[in-house]
This record gives structure tokens, sequence and C-alpha cells, in this order.
């Protein structure tokens, strides 16, 4: 009787490799790891400066009179009686904000999406997904300016003057949500494209439509890449900059009537900066400490989408 022996090959000698390939090796990997090391000493670098000037910050002020107090009134002397420094007005007004777009770009985000997953054919897919990215490249600036020339003047006339003063929160809320559809819509695309095609194909098979195949198989398959797509244009709405300067005034007020007149974080770093508070003054270092609370919150945001993330996570094959 014949034993047959397995064929054993033999494993490639790395080190006949031409020396130019493995040098080459070593300098691609040098320069990954370098720009890897300069984004993360950029993040320790940005993180230090907000610390050292926000200590000075809070060694003049204290913590709980900043985090508790009803009124944003840090100009002038600290020792009046008209300055204030408590930060719930601008948190307040950055998140009314946040919310009005939030509820106008998940909509319409998550419906493109689907439009343009499921429905649209490659040619219109081919024409619009470009046409939709394009908006996320107008200047801030300029939507700011559509915002109280064209949208505030649409909503005093709808709603009255009464009840939507020249500088609102409605206003901004609004165009910050068209600002950030492109973000929801194209990511949520992606995702839902991601879905292989034999979850489509089972739905089908089972006689569901294509809406409930989108609402009851697709968008949980893409959860994670949909709630990724949601809370990266939330951050990008905590952080935006000149459309709430522009549009939604610079009355630090704390309310949830959008029809009103606030300021944001944001909003109150371009007055501050604007105002040319000198260095070394409260008013100075109080930018720093609103960029740590902007910081904490943007983290706090990353936090949660990842655990999200790896919570609703499907893996196929």
């Amino acid at each position: 009787m014949t034993t047959l022996s397995p064929v054993v090959t033999p494993a490639p000698d790395v080190s006949l490799a031409p020396r130019s390939n493995r040098y080459g090796e070593r300098l691609i990997l040098a320069v990954l790891w370098t720009f890897a090391a300069v984004s993360i000493a950029t993040t320790l670098a940005i993180v230090f400066v907000l610390l050292e000037e926000g200590v000075k910050f809070f060694g003049n002020v204290s913590i709980v009179e900043f985090l508790t107090d009803t009124e944003w009134r840090p100009f002038g002397d600290p020792l009046s009686e008209g300055f204030r420094i408590g930060v719930l007005p601008l948190v307040s007004g950055t998140l009314l904000v946040t919310v009005i777009a939030l509820s106008v770009a998940v909509p319409l985000g998550l419906a493109s999406a689907a439009y343009l997953s499921e429905y649209a054919p490659a040619r219109v897919r081919g024409v619009l997904k470009p046409m939709l990215e394009v908006l996320a490249g107008i200047p801030t600036v300029v939507l700011g300016y559509f915002a109280l020339t064209l949208v505030t003047p649409a909503l005093r006339t709808i709603f009255s003057p009464e009840r939507i003063s020249i500088f609102n929160a409605l206003s901004a809320g609004l165009v910050v949500g068209i600002m950030i559809i492109p973000t929801v819509a194209s990511l949520s695309e992606d995702a839902l494209r991601a879905v292989p095609d034999g979850l489509r194909a089972a739905s089908y098979g089972m006689g569901a439509t294509k809406s409930v195949t989108i609402r009851r198989v697709l968008f949980p398959a893409a959860l994670s890449g949909i709630v990724s797509a949601v809370i990266l244009a939330m951050g990008r709405a905590i952080g935006e900059t000149m459309i709430v300067a522009v549009a939604a005034g610079n009355l630090p007020t704390l309310t949830v009537n959008p029809g009103s007149q606030i300021q944001t974080m944001t909003g109150y770093i371009v007055q501050a900066v604007g105002g040319e508070a000198s260095r070394g003054s409260l008013t100075y270092n109080s930018i720093f400490a609103i960029g740590i609370v902007l910081f904490l919150m943007t983290f706090a945001l990353n936090i949660i989408a990842n655990r999200i993330v790896r919570r609703f996570r499907e893996a196929y094959e």
C-alpha cells in the first residue's frame, strides 16, 4: 500500500525580495506614521491651548456659576452687579438651532438617500448625487445672508412680525438644516447601498413592497451607518458659526421660542473676537472656556456614535 505524503509548499523567502521594494515599504510606513502622529499631536495641542487659557478663566470665575447661571454678560467690570457669566443661554441657543436643523435634515436626508439608493436609475443617480453634494460646498456666510434676506422675511410674512424677530433661531436652524442635508443623505445612501442584495431579494420574495423593504429591512440593516451620518451632521450643526452669527443674532437668551433672537456658543466667539477683546482679559479667556464646552460636547457625540456603531453594526459575508 502506497502512502501519499502531503505536499508542503515552502514559504517565500522574504530576504530574496528586492532591496528597493523593502526600502519603499519602509518609506511609505514612515510617511503614514508621520501623518498619524501629526494629527494626534495637533489634537493634543488644541486641547492644551484650550486648557491653558481656560484655567485662567476659571481662576477668576466659579465653574459652578459658569454652568448654572442663567444670564451671560461677560463684558465690563467682573466685580460689577451687571457682570454675569452663566453659559446656559449660549448652550440652549446652540441646542435650539441644532434641534431645528436636525428636524429638517434628517427626514429630507433619509428620503433623499432612500430615493438615490433604491428608486433612482443609475443615470439619474449619477446626476443628482453630485448636485446634492455641491450644496455642502456653498460658503456658510452666503447661507447666512440667504437666511437673513430671504428665509426670515418669508417667516415674518407667514407667522407675523410680532412672533418672528428679524434675528431668530428658526431661520438660522432651517438654513443650517439645509446645509447638513448632504451629510445625512450622502453617508446614509452609502450605508443603504452597502446592504447585501440578498436581503432585498428575500424581502421581495416574501411579498414586501419596495417601501416596506426600505423601512423594515434596509434601514435597520444600515442603522449604524445612518446613526453615524446623523451624529456627524449634528456635530456640524453644533459647530456652525457664520449662519448663526448672521441670522440668529447676538442676544444670549435662555428660551425655547424659535422665533426669538438668541446667541449660540460659536456666535459669541465671533462677537468676542470681532470686539477686539484684549489678550489676557476675562472676555478673551471666556472664548476658550466656551471652546472647552464645545469640545466636550463634540467629544461626547463621538463617543456616543462609536458605541452605537459597535452596538448595531452588522457584518455580512
